[in-house]
């Protein structure tokens, strides 16, 4: 009898962790039979995040990037490759997947080419709208790429398979609504709320730009959810500490938050925030106007998100060389213009595509040949 086990395999940030454990939701509800096995990186947040989840079980093999790094990192990362590629070759044969399901990367390089020279079917998702070099290499030998937005398929080769599913989300934010959310960050209904994050690591650029205006936003009246990332945990807390009494009720601040984004962004009337791949599906869902800073320093990705939403009118790209002039202008002038807020709300919500995790769990179980939901 053939196996009715399916490998997830996600790694690094949480770009492409959340589609990775939304996907995983959905598959359990449309196929509880099959049993789903992670395997992730060694260093990344998903050793943190997964874990904890049920899965039947939990895989961590070494991995490295080649783009963008020197001669002397290749060759590093080639040996860590090829290990993981050997670990993840020895695990599909102990527990046979019908498919290997990843969201790209580098990290997740050694388990899609472990799968693929056992037969493992791959199945691809790219969670931003331009996919990253690892999915442009793995997607030649994937049998479908999954994507976020059709525009993704530009960036592929004409002999690969795609389709546009949209950015699969958890069932924790799908839940969220906003009184809940107003109840249990207790906050002030007639104030507007600002949420400021920088994603899964935090953005200390955001976290020093929030810190200088921070005094004006509270004085007119807006209240902040603000999650610093841990690396500047510290010193939030110690600005936050600083601050009077009646300004701290109106501060609210977390070094990261898992189980509750979704209230946070339920609350929120405008957003602040990276452009990482989640802003395609959560920002789009909520309706959320927002200012996106998109991370300097690597490759055009976040920048691209960015400007995906600002041509639809959903969103405003303040690169991250002006936060420390433009930030509270431009913040001023969003939450002073009720109409502009609710056009750009109305536009984010016509770029969502819903019930994207169903779609792509549909989607894998019929590669793995498991889409009726019965033994094989």
């Amino acid at each position: 009898m053939s196996s009715e086990t399916l490998f997830i395999s996600a790694g690094g940030t949480g770009g492409g962790i959340y589609p990775a454990l939304s996907v995983a939701e959905a598959l359990r509800e449309r196929a509880p039979h099959v049993k789903l096995h992670f395997i992730g990186s060694t260093a990344g947040i998903e050793n943190e995040l997964v874990p904890r989840q049920g899965w039947a079980g939990f895989h961590s093999v070494p991995s490295g990037a080649l783009h963008g790094v020197g001669r002397a990192k290749q060759l590093s990362s080639l040996v860590k490759i090829a290990r993981g590629a050997w670990q993840a070759w020895r695990l599909a044969a102990k527990y046979r997947p019908r498919a290997l399901f990843l969201t790209g990367g580098w990290a997740t390089f050694p388990a899609a080419l472990g799968c693929w020279l056992r037969g493992v079917p791959v199945v691809v998702y790219v969670p931003d709208i331009e996919p990253a070099l690892g999915v442009k290499v793995i997607s030649r030998f994937a049998r479908l790429v999954l994507t976020t937005a059709p525009e993704s398929a530009g960036y592929l080769g004409r002999n690969v398979c795609t389709e546009a599913v949209g950015y699969p989300l958890r069932r924790a934010l799908l839940r969220a609504d906003r009184e809940t959310a107003q109840a249990h960050f207790e906050l002030d209904p007639q104030r507007r709320t600002l949420l400021v994050f920088g994603g899964s690591l935090g953005a200390r650029s955001l976290n020093t730009a929030l810190a200088a205006i921070l005094p004006d936003l509270l004085a007119e009246g807006v209240q902040v959810l603000h999650i610093s990332g841990k690396a500047d945990w510290q010193a939030v807390q110690a600005r936050y500490a600083a601050l009077e009494a009646a300004a701290q009720r109106h501060y609210h601040v977390f070094p990261y938050l898992h189980e509750t984004m979704g209230l946070a962004l339920a609350a929120a009337d405008l957003v602040v925030c990276r452009a990482g791949a989640s802003v395609l599906g959560e920002l789009t869902h909520f309706g959320l106007p927002s200012i996106l800073v998109p991370y300097p320093h690597a490759w055009r990705y976040q920048k691209v998100n960015a400007d995906w939403l600002v041509a639809r009118g959903a969103a405003l790209r303040l690169d991250d060389e002006r936060l420390s002039s433009n930030l509270l202008p431009t913040v001023r002038a969003l939450l002073n213009d009720s109409a502009r807020l609710r056009a750009m709300s109305e536009a984010a919500r016509r770029a969502a595509i819903p019930n994207a995790a169903e779609r792509t769990a549909e989607r894998l179980l019929s590669v793995a040949k498991l889409d009726k939901g019965e033994p094989a």
